[in-house]
């Protein structure tokens, strides 16, 4: 379908259009994405498998084929990433040939596309609420402190005893003096080294495809005076070469489907790239709230997740960056309509050339800033959890709605905790290990 009023001289109103579309899409799969990370995070509690705060949610499943939270379910929805990729067939620029022999652009709009797209998000959302409907959720916030103190009040958590100055990378038992820093994600939290890793290999694919590309277009057109001349655009242009493939006359139901399992097979590493960074971005959040223990204001345990996601730095990069990297990946493969007069008479991929070096600076840029936030060590003797629930249960011995942490106790080994109040610096020269640390 041609929308009609639409004719233009340039793409950029399909690429807009599918920047929006892009985005709704983003809006709908993080809103399913939290409630079903909200059921997985209880039926692990209920398998006693919670480790973290945060989990990769397509990558960790409950026990058991037919729970909802199982294997089973979160394959169908890790295979739901066609959400990311029918956005880019939805909308797209059409060449029509007038009566007079020139040549304008129209906006067209796919039909099976859109429907694909309408049913891969009820099926998210189906699967989430099925999941939610199979665990006992005790908590929903996102807080790391509200999931630890249910935990604890439910006796699903119990402290272990002389650990207030032991952090998730210096977990073991007895005294120890306070760190002037604190490791960082990448050194105390495994899986983290691994996202950083898939980030860059992301990015290392990206420039393969990049290089493909440039040595498959000089062979088509050579590299002599009278081939095209290679310009840099952020959009596609009309003058740049690119590699027209999957064309088809008038098509079908089956030509949609071949080119959608197509693009999702490409497209795919990257969406999970991008839902893997969400444990960097995650994890240094909860670090982030836990380290304001020590500020003025003190650490409020209760938070608003969306305005957690807002205020956090990586939060808000990602949650912007996502709809952004699936758009520039519409642009480097972008679908390409032509006809004559209303009637659609051919459609194909377009690779262009510009856009996939564009897109591969773009997951250069996302990949170095993510990566520098996972190596930054936080300053301060207070002990980093990043959102492990048994570290944060051995560091809180006080819960109150605003918490301070610091020095409580002196004596041969000195007691760190928290309190309702501010509390003084700990002592640097001081071994601490807890109260209670040398009665009878």
């Amino acid at each position: 379908m041609r929308l009609s009023g639409a004719m233009q001289s340039s793409t950029l109103p399909a690429e807009i259009l599918t920047l929006i579309l892009d985005l709704l899409v983003t809006i709908c799969t993080e809103s399913t994405g939290f409630v079903h990370s909200i059921s997985l995070r209880f039926a692990l509690v209920s398998e006693s498998r919670l480790r973290f705060n945060t989990n990769l949610r397509l990558l960790t499943a409950a026990g058991g084929w037919r729970d909802p939270n199982g294997a089973l379910l979160n394959g169908v929805m890790a295979v739901l990433i066609i959400s990311y990729t029918s956005p880019s067939l939805i909308v797209f620029d059409d060449s029509t040939l007038t009566s007079n022999d020139s040549s304008t652009i129209s906006v067209a709009v796919a039909g099976f596309p859109i429907l694909l797209l309408g049913v891969a998000l009820l099926l998210q959302t189906v699967i989430a609420l099925s999941g939610l409907r199979a665990v006992k959720v005790l908590t929903w916030s996102s807080s790391p402190f509200d999931l630890t103190a249910a935990l604890v009040h439910y006796m699903q958590l119990t402290p272990v005893p002389f650990q207030c100055m032991r952090g998730l990378s210096k977990r073991g038992a007895g005294p120890t003096k306070p760190s002037k820093s604190q490791p960082s994600a990448y050194a105390a939290h495994s899986s983290i080294e691994k996202v950083v890793m898939s980030l860059w290999s992301l990015v290392l694919a990206c420039a393969v495809w990049g290089l493909i590309a440039t040595f498959v277009m000089n062979g088509i057109y050579g590299t002599s005076s009278s081939s095209p001349e290679y310009k840099w655009t952020l959009f596609p242009a009309d003058g740049n070469p690119g590699i027209y493939l999957l064309a088809y006359q008038t098509p079908d139901i089956q030509w949609w489907i071949a080119v959608i399992v197509f693009l999702a097979v490409i497209q795919g590493p990257m969406t999970f790239g991008l839902h893997c960074a969400e444990l960097v971005a995650n994890v240094i959040q909860n670090e982030s709230q836990w380290r304001c223990a020590t500020g003025r204001k003190g650490l409020h345990t209760a938070t608003n997740p969306l305005k957690t996601s807002l205020a956090s730095p990586l939060g808000l990069v990602l949650l912007v960056l996502k709809p952004v990297l699936h758009w520039m990946f519409s642009l480097a493969f972008a679908a390409h309509g032509s006809g004559a007069g209303a009637t659609l008479q051919r459609v194909g991929l377009n690779m262009n050339y510009s856009q996939i070096w564009n897109l591969c600076f773009a997951l250069g840029i996302f990949a170095s800033f993510f990566g520098a936030s996972a190596v930054r060590r936080p300053r301060g003797p207070q002990p980093a959890t990043y959102g492990h629930l048994q570290t944060l249960a051995n560091l809180v011995d006080e819960w109150s709605p605003v918490m301070w942490w610091g020095h409580k106790q002196d004596g041969p080994s000195c007691h760190a905790g928290t309190s309702d109040h501010s509390l003084p610096d700990v002592k640097m020269d001081c071994v601490y290990a807890g109260s209670g640390v040398g009665s009878p």
